[in-house]
C-alpha cells in the first residue's frame, strides 16, 4: 500500500561509448561478439511462464556472413498464437493491480542492466544479427533503448499526475486505466530499440502484450526478453512468438479481447491491417488503438545560401548509416545548380573513404543489408538506372550477395524529379538527386511537397533565415520531423519525439508522453462529499 508520492530519478539521455581503438570498452565488446558467434543458440518462444521449442526450427545468419551460422529459433504456428494471447489476458489483472511505482523500477532496473552488465551482449547481438555497425548500435540498440525505459516512466508520473480541477464539496480525479483486452506489438528489423519500446510502452502502462518480431531482428529479441526477465517483468506480460503475419493476424485480429497494436513498418502493411480492423470493428470489445510507425521517402534541400560541405556530410551520412535502412533516411535531395559541383565533390570524397564489410572490423562504416528479398529489391532499381538515359549513377552502383548482402552505396542523380527513385521507398543505401535551377527554390519546394505520399522526416539546408522560413512554411506538412542545416536522421529521445503524417503514420511521437497516452483508457470519477436529499431546484419555488 503506498503512502507516499514518488518522485522517479529524473531522465538523463544514456552516454553514447566511443568505442576508439585502444579504449575498455572496444576491447570488451569484441570479446563478447567472438563468445556470441561462436556460440550456437537455439532460441524459443516466450509465451506465459514457459519458453516454448518447436521442431520447426529456422536459422540465423548474419546479413554479411551468410555461411555462418548464429543459432536457430523455434517457428511457432496459430496455436501459439492463441497461447500468447491467453497468457496475456491471464496475466493482466495482476500487472494492471501492481501499483505503478513497481511496474516504473522494472523498467528503470531494465534500463541500468542494459546500459551496465547487458551493453555489450546487446551491442553484439545487433551487429551480428542485424549488421549495424558498433556506433550505430551503441546508439540504437543501448543508449537509445536505455532513454525509451527511462523517459517513459518519467512520462508515466507526469501523464498520471494531470488532474482535473474540484470545486468545495466534490473531488474530481482522473484514472489513467491500461486498455481492455491486449495489445499487439508488431515490429521492425531495423532498430533494437523500437522493437523493445514497441512491446514496453504499453507494458509500462499497466497491459500486456503479444509481440511479434521481424523474423531478421529475433537473434536481439531473445536479449531483449533476457534483460525484461532479469529486471523483474512478470510471465505474461509480453508474450514473445515467432510466426508469419498471416497467421499473427488471423488470430489477433478476430480476437474479442484485440485492444490496440503499435506497429513499425511499411505502409502497405499497416494500411491492409487498419481495413482488416475495420471490416471487424463490431467483433472487438473495444475500439482498437492503432499506433503505427511506417514509410517514408525523406528529403534533404539545400537552398543557394547553404555550405557546401555541411550539405555534402548530411548526405553522406543520412543516406548512408545503416546502409539507410532508417525509416528515417535521406533518400532524395534537391541541390541548386550554384551548388552542385562543390556538393558532388565533397559527397564523392566521403563515398570513396567508405569501407564496406562485417561490423566486426569496426573500420567498416557499412555492412550488409538485412536479407536476400531486400537485396534484390534494391539492386533492381539500381540495374534499371544504369540503363535510363534519363538517370545517371554518379557513385556506387555495384553490388554482390555472394558471401553477404552488400551494396554500395549508390548516388543517382536525374533530370526528373518525378523520376522513380524520387518517389519510391527503396530503403536501401541509395540517394537520389535532382538539380534545380537557384531561381526555382520556391517551386522546387513544392515538388518536394506534391512527391509521393509521405511524411516522415526533411531537412532544409539554408543560411538565409527568409529561405528557411518560407521553407518551413511551405513544407509544414510534408514530415513530422523537420531539421533545419542538420541530416533527417538521428532524433534522440526527450529532444526530438519521432512520427510522420501521412503515409508515414499516425504521428503519435514515440520518444514522448503522447504516445503513451495512447495506451491508457480514462476514468473520470466525481466523488460528491455530501449528496443532496431534496430533488427540488430553487428555480421550482412559487413566486
Amino acid at each position: 500500500m503506498s503512502n507516499a508520492f514518488f518522485k522517479v530519478p529524473v531522465a538523463v539521455n544514456e552516454p553514447v561509448l566511443a568505442y576508439a581503438p585502444g579504449s575498455a570498452e572496444r576491447k570488451a565488446l569484441k570479446a563478447k561478439i567472438a563468445e556470441m558467434k561462436h556460440t550456437t543458440v537455439d532460441i524459443p518462444m516466450f509465451i506465459g511462464d514457459k519458453k516454448v521449442y518447436t521442431h520447426q526450427k529456422r536459422t540465423i545468419h548474419p546479413p554479411h556472413e551468410l555461411s555462418h551460422t548464429l543459432g536457430t529459433y523455434s517457428q511457432g504456428d496459430k496455436t501459439h498464437v492463441e497461447a500468447a494471447i491467453q497468457a496475456a489476458l491471464d496475466a493482466k489483472p495482476a500487472w494492471e493491480a501492481m501499483p505503478w511505482q513497481d511496474r516504473a523500477s522494472i523498467f528503470l532496473k531494465a534500463a541500468d542492466l542494459l546500459a551496465g552488465p547487458f551493453r555489450d551482449k546487446m551491442n553484439a547481438a545487433t551487429m551480428l544479427g542485424q549488421s549495424k555497425n558498433v556506433y550505430q548500435s551503441e546508439i540504437d540498440a543501448v543508449c537509445e533503448l536505455a532513454d525509451f525505459f527511462r523517459y517513459n516512466v518519467q512520462y508515466m508520473t507526469e501523464m498520471y499526475a494531470g488532474q482535473p480541477e474540484s470545486v468545495r464539496g466534490i473531488w474530481n480525479r482522473l484514472e489513467y486505466r491500461p486498455l481492455e483486452g491486449f495489445v499487439f506489438a508488431l515490429t521492425p528489423f531495423n532498430f533494437t530499440s523500437i522493437a523493445a519500446n514497441l512491446c514496453g510502452a504499453p507494458a509500462m502502462l499497466g497491459n500486456t502484450v503479444v509481440w511479434k518480431p521481424a523474423e531478421t531482428q529475433i537473434y536481439s529479441a531473445a536479449v531483449i526478453m533476457e534483460i525484461y526477465e532479469v529486471a523483474g517483468l512478470p510471465p505474461g506480460v509480453i508474450n514473445l512468438i515467432y510466426v508469419d503475419g498471416p497467421t499473427a493476424g488471423d488470430v489477433i485480429f478476430n480476437h474479442p479481447d484485440f485492444a490496440g497494436i503499435h506497429f513499425t513498418g511499411s505502409t502497405g502493411v499497416f494500411q491492409k491491417i487498419w481495413r482488416t480492423i475495420g471490416e471487424n470493428i463490431a467483433k472487438y470489445k473495444t475500439y482498437p488503438r492503432l499506433v503505427g510507425e511506417t514509410g517514408g521517402k525523406d528529403f534533404v534541400v539545400a537552398h543557394p545560401s547553404s555550405n557546401a560541405k555541411e550539405v555534402a556530410v548530411a548526405l553522406s551520412r543520412g543516406a548512408f548509416e545503416f546502409q539507410g535502412q532508417k525509416c528515417s533516411a535521406a533518400s532524395r535531395a534537391y541541390i541548386p545548380e550554384s551548388l552542385w559541383n562543390d556538393v558532388a565533390k565533397f559527397l564523392k570524397e566521403d563515398l570513396a573513404d567508405f569501407k564496406m564489410g562485417s561490423p566486426e572490423q569496426f573500420s567498416n562504416f557499412i555492412n550488409a543489408v538485412i536479407d536476400e528479398k531486400a537485396f534484390d529489391k534494391i539492386t533492381s532499381f539500381i540495374a534499371a538506372a544504369k540503363n535510363d538515359s534519363n538517370a545517371e549513377i554518379i557513385a556506387g552502383g555495384n553490388f554482390d550477395k555472394t558471401k553477404g548482402y552488400f551494396i554500395e552505396p549508390t548516388v543517382i542523380k536525374v533530370s526528373d524529379p518525378m523520376y522513380v527513385t524520387m518517389c519510391e521507398e527503396l530503403f536501401g543505401p541509395v540517394l537520389t538527386i535532382y538539380v534545380y535551377q537557384d531561381d526555382q527554390y520556391e517551386a522546387t519546394l513544392d515538388i518536394v511537397d506534391k512527391t509521393g505520399p509521405y511524411a516522415l522526416t526533411g531537412a532544409l539546408f539554408s543560411n538565409d533565415r527568409y529561405a528557411l522560413k518560407v521553407g518551413m512554411d511551405k513544407l509544414k506538412n510534408a514530415a513530422g520531423n523537420f531539421y533545419i542545416n542538420d541530416k533527417p536522421t538521428g532524433a534522440v529521445v526527450g529532444q526530438q519525439p519521432f512520427g510522420g503524417a501521412r503515409a508515414s503514420g499516425t504521428n503519435d511521437k514515440a520518444g514522448s508522453i503522447l504516445n503513451l497516452f495512447r495506451w491508457v483508457s480514462v476514468r473520470t470519477i466525481k466523488e460528491n462529499f455530501v449528496p443532496p436529499v431534496d430533488y427540488k431546484y430553487p428555480f421550482l419555488g412559487e413566486e
